[in-house]
């Protein structure tokens, strides 16, 4: 047996349906909704019974698309992580895995307590973190 001599079964393959080559009804029955150009049903379509797109209620509220969001970082964490008189950034943030993208928005809360003087340079600072900063000898700088 030689690769020319194969064949596939018989019965196993089957020419396509040329559509629109001589029978009037060009393949598409006699009368009825499927029949005519444009026809057949719309999508979701489900028999005249209400679909399913207009069963189920809308979700409830609103999505901000002006939201901002910024990760929070409590100063504990910053108080293990840093030693006195370092600077806290972004850029120090990533380098110590506490922030993922270095441009992202972080914002210090003020859980935990902090004994070492830190510089803090992020977005945002909440009114308990900054006091208990500058209370500890370290200071706040802009933007925040």
């Amino acid at each position: 047996m030689e690769l020319k001599d194969l064949k596939p079964a018989s019965g196993s393959r089957q020419s396509r349906k040329r559509i629109g080559r001589g029978d009037k009804t060009a393949g598409r029955g006699e009368n009825g909704q499927k029949s005519r150009a444009g026809g057949g049903k719309q999508a979701g379509f489900e028999g005249g019974q209400t679909p399913l797109a207009r069963r189920l209620p809308k979700l409830p509220g609103f999505k901000n698309i002006n939201r901002v969001t910024y990760l929070p970082v409590n100063v504990d964490r910053l108080e293990s992580l840093y030693e006195a008189g370092e600077t806290v950034d972004n850029k120090s943030l990533k380098e110590k895995g506490v922030i993922k993208h270095e441009d992202a928005l972080v914002k210090v809360l003020g859980d935990g307590d902090i004994t070492k003087a830190l510089t803090v340079k992020v977005d945002k600072v909440s009114a308990s973190a900054k006091a208990k900063i500058e209370a500890a000898g370290g200071k706040v700088e802009e933007p925040c």
